[in-house]
């Protein structure tokens, strides 16, 4: 299987002086998601969770709705320069085959839609209503999560670059926690886990990621039914209008005690 790390070459420049030392980054590789044989979508991540990723990926676009719904999902043949498997394809065969084109998916920040279009467009894919004012969380447990979900990113300790996201009760028990150098990812990896392990509609979880809060991971939480997300950094306007329209609880710039609540400020206990 591909590492999720790798050592490099560095030139440390610091007060103290100069050294040439090692340094450890993390991996960055491209996964070509297929079904049935046909490409979909490449994306670039971090290697470990590949079916998590995929899971995820899928019911977050609507192609799947259940883990059922895949049949199979297996590495396709591909060798590097050493001959060594590379484990960048991974074919899954859908139960019920749809047709599919290759395209740009709205998750792409980069995909030219407008405001109203991407609001109207998630709109239709929402499959839970999300009720209002449950779970509670008490904002002092909300404070702690984030520090909850640094304790638990081993790959950042070695490396210092990837995103992570997490899965919390509300009493603030980790269930899962997911790291990769796409935000993206690491919250399609939740999910796809949370899939596979029978646990959507995720009504009362709440989802911390280590970075901002952009409109594809609010679309993401609100597909999954997640009714509250914290964030260590800021939202984008988009996203506080998604969050409101989905009857999401979206918290940002989750440092120590002090945070801010853009939406859905009835779950929680002040």
């Amino acid at each position: 299987m591909s590492r999720v790390t790798a050592r490099r070459r560095t030139l440390r420049i610091s007060p103290t002086g100069v050294v040439t030392r090692p340094d450890t980054l993390a991996v960055e590789e491209p996964l070509e998601i297929r079904t049935g044989g046909q490409s979909l979508t490449v994306t670039m991540r971090t290697p470990g969770a590949d079916i998590d990723l995929v899971h995820g990926f899928l019911y977050a676009e609507g192609i799947i709705d259940s883990a059922e719904d895949i049949v199979t999902a297996r590495y396709c043949a591909g060798t590097d320069e050493n001959g060594q498997n590379t484990y960048n394809v991974l074919d899954v065969q859908l139960r019920r085959p749809v047709p599919i084109t290759p395209r740009p998916f709205l998750t792409n920040s980069s995909c030219g839609l407008c405001g109203k279009t991407a609001l109207d467009e998630v709109r239709t894919r929402l499959r839970y209503p999300i009720a209002a004012g449950t779970p509670r969380l008490d904002v002092d447990t909300l404070a702690k999560l984030p520090t909850e979900l640094r304790a638990r990113q081993q790959v950042f300790d070695a490396t210092g670059g990837l995103h992570g996201a997490g899965l919390f009760t509300a009493a603030g028990e980790a269930l899962a926690v997911r790291e990769d150098i796409g935000r993206h990812n690491a919250v399609d990896k939740l999910i796809g886990w949370a899939l596979r392990e029978n646990r959507l509609p995720a009504s009362d979880l709440v989802l911390m990621v280590s970075g901002r809060a952009s409109f594809e991971l609010v679309q993401k939480a609100a597909a999954a039914g997640i009714p509250i997300l914290g964030a260590v950094s800021a939202p984008s306007s988009l996203a506080v209008d998604l969050a409101a329209e989905s009857g999401l609880t979206l918290v940002g710039f989750l440092r120590g005690e002090s945070m801010n609540v853009y939406c859905g400020e009835d779950r929680l206990a002040l």
